[in-house]
């Protein structure tokens, strides 16, 4: 068993997902082990919509990632977006039998218990209970109340919630992929936590994930979390958009947009095409820049208005929350062309783009620091956070595992190596009977490892002999 955390994050996006292996080292930054993708399919608008197929999703993504790692996985954190999500605030109290005893974390563990009992519509669940300023006995603004003394503990708290079915749903897919969930977090959050700076959360700041079916917001302010929202547009939509204005196939709007694609009209000349090769023989088809740009330029207007409307209703006009230190782009959409500064021109507000290489290890990879792995970087922290070991060693990987039959007559064991459809009979061995002692009970992960392998390897010989037949 290793020593250090292997932490696993779960990025389930309309477009991709990413199954991310990492641990910290030993300066504290996240050391990429293994990253597995595939084309999200089943999934739209964040939600999942067709469990076979994103179950096969998952199960590509989690085999690319275990085998660039040498890891097996057990358990993740998933990211969990979509248009069901909406965050509310709340305040709340509680009073303390002794007010001479200082408040501890179990005093805070009963306010969040009592806060996540609230009533919410039918259907819905609670995500999210994240507390932001504390009350004792009247004085307000206590941003740390452990150690204090009082008797009316008393707190603000940002509740996010979702459809329940979708979240069951996510849960569904996670563990038919033959893995376990050992946490849900928003995705604006995740994505918080791998491309702000302390710095930035004090000042106040908006986060603004572009991904393919939704734009997730967080808004920050005096280190705490403010405002969440999910807005059911991404990139998918601008592309559809190109599809449909330049009469193309999804595929060439798709790389029409990351190649040429840019949110400012006024750059390309009128004089500047694109040729795309014609379907089946047909004549190839000369679609201006300048027109791919108006095109894109009308559906990100759309969507920054939009994300916009959601920063006025923070009440970002207010003085006392004036969030300073701007917005920060990221996810897939913060990659289009001078969207950086389309953003600026539209909201009046300093902007960056967002990449999460500041929490990353330096020998990282230039594809990992992208925006693109934002999310999924943000979900490896955050598993690190909950400090379970969610990905062994497969250091048995090459082996051949032998069956014990337990309390039972002596009996031959075959081995069997299995390459591709060819089964070869290696040995036979005869092996002794083997009494169950107290020990054998507790059985270590690494032999829970050569089982499942050893069932792998049965499953595909039973597979074989029946098609042979």
């Amino acid at each position: 068993m290793e020593k250090d955390n292997i932490a696993v994050g779960l990025d389930i996006g309309t477009t991709k997902i990413v199954a991310m292996i990492g641990k910290k080292n030993e300066y504290g930054k996240l050391e990429i082990l293994g990253i597995g993708k595939s084309k999200s399919l089943g999934v739209a608008r964040g939600v999942v919509n067709n469990i076979t197929q994103t179950i096969q999703s998952i199960q590509q993504a989690i085999i690319e990632a275990e085998n660039n790692s040498g890891y097996k996985i057990k358990d993740v954190v998933v990211g969990i977006a979509g248009q069901h999500i909406r965050s509310i605030q709340h305040t709340d109290y509680i009073s303390r039998n002794n007010p001479e005893e200082v408040i501890g974390e179990k005093d805070i563990q009963l306010l969040i218990d009592q806060v996540n009992k609230l009533a919410m519509l039918p259907g819905e669940e609670i995500i999210h209970v994240l507390p932001q300023e504390f009350k004792i006995d009247g004085q307000s603004e206590i941003k740390e109340p452990i150690g204090m003394y009082g008797g009316r503990l008393e707190s603000s708290f940002h509740v996010v919630v979702g459809q329940a079915s979708s979240i069951r749903n996510v849960g569904r897919c996670i563990q038919s992929s033959g893995i376990e969930l050992s946490g849900l977090t928003l995705e604006p959050l995740a994505s918080a936590d791998a491309v702000l700076s302390q710095e930035e959360k004090e000042a106040g700041v908006a986060l603004i994930d572009i991904g393919g079916g939704t734009t997730d917001l967080a808004i920050f302010k005096d280190g705490i979390i403010r405002h969440t929202a999910v807005i059911p547009f991404g990139g998918n939509v601008i592309t559809d958009d190109i599809k449909e204005g330049c009469s193309i196939i999804e595929k060439q709007a798709e790389l029409l947009k990351i190649k040429f694609g840019s949110a400012w009209p006024g750059e390309n000349k009128d004089n500047e095409i694109v040729s795309i090769p014609g379907l089946r023989g047909r004549e190839p088809k000369e679609i201006s820049l300048k027109n791919l740009s108006k095109i894109i330029h009308a559906r990100v207007v759309e969507i920054v208005e939009q994300v916009f409307a959601e920063i006025k209703a923070y009440g970002h006009e207010d003085p006392r929350k004036k969030l300073i230190a701007g917005i920060v782009l990221t996810g897939g959409g913060a990659q289009l062309k001078h969207i950086k500064q389309l953003v600026e021109y539209i909201t009046g507000m300093d902007t960056r783009i967002g990449y999460p290489n500041e929490h990353l290890a330096g020998n990282s990879g230039e594809e990992i620091s992208s925006p693109l792995f934002a999310t999924a970087v943000g979900l490896v922290m955050n598993s690190i956070e909950n400090s379970s070991q969610s990905a062994v060693r497969m250091e048995l990987v090459n082996e051949q595992p032998k069956v014990v039959y337990r309390n039972a007559p002596t009996q031959p064991i075959q081995r069997y190596e299995v390459e591709e459809n060819y089964v070869e009979k290696v040995e036979t061995i005869d092996e002794p009977r083997e009494t169950v002692s107290q020990k054998a009970k507790d059985e270590s992960t690494e032999t829970k490892i050569r089982r499942s392998f050893f069932d792998r390897y049965v499953d595909k010989i039973k597979e074989f002999l029946d098609n042979a037949e």
